[in-house]
């Protein structure tokens, strides 16, 4: 009886490929952003595109993917320091850890503004990263640090912005992003002795209004 050439992958094969497509992905999208191509991040991998389609149906698809590794970073983060001792550093070492993940990963502040990434997935992990960032944020209010009428989707919309005001100065300077994100600390504060003048958002949109309608 003559052996047979398989003509599907093994499945130790299919695990290691879509791990390979995964790291390719993440790096990708973290240096370019998320229009780069399908074709080059299956170069990347090693592999050939239709290994991608195997794996996910859509660049999209794998796009929410990365996103949501990224989500669940943050949030293991935001929960974490939900046990500090003392919420006001804790709240400040929340957003510079996401600073960080954001200026690395340039396609994290583009997926907010993505309208195909509206999944049931991405929008549940939205909710939780802003529900941890109420946490975090609940506890500094009591502990009067920062201003009563800030919210965790008030501190998740603030640090959406900051990358992209950074980014013209973050390839000659890298840590750029630090001096607006003390900006916006500066303005979270409880010292300003002013109300913003208008309410807080209920929630976080993942995609911005069509001004057509």
């Amino acid at each position: 009886m003559t052996g047979t050439t398989p003509t599907t992958p093994s499945r130790s094969d299919a695990v290691r490929n879509r791990r390979l497509l995964l790291d390719a992905a993440a790096k990708t999208f973290a240096e370019r952003g998320v229009e780069v191509s399908i074709g080059e991040i299956a170069r990347r991998a090693g592999v050939g595109k239709g290994t991608v389609f195997r794996h996910f149906r859509s660049k999209e698809e794998l796009l929410a993917a990365i996103m949501l590794a990224m989500f669940d970073e943050l949030v293991d983060t935001g929960t974490t320091l939900l046990t500090a001792d003392d919420p006001g550093p804790a709240l400040r070492e929340f957003m510079v850890a996401s600073m960080e993940i954001f200026v690395r990963d340039r396609a994290f502040c583009e997926v907010i503004g993505r309208p195909s990434l509206q999944n049931p997935q991405v929008r549940d992990a939205i909710d939780r990263l802003c529900d941890v960032a109420e946490e975090l944020t609940a506890r500094a209010r009591r502990q009067g640090t920062v201003r009563p009428d800030i919210t965790g989707t008030d501190i998740v919309l603030l640090l959406a912005g900051i990358q992209p005001t950074a980014a013209p100065l973050l390839i000659a300077e890298p840590q750029a992003w630090r001096r607006y994100l003390e900006l916006a600390l500066d303005g979270i504060t409880a010292t300003t002795g002013r109300t913003l003048p208008h309410p807080p958002p209920r929630h976080l949109p993942l995609a911005a209004p069509d001004p057509g309608h």
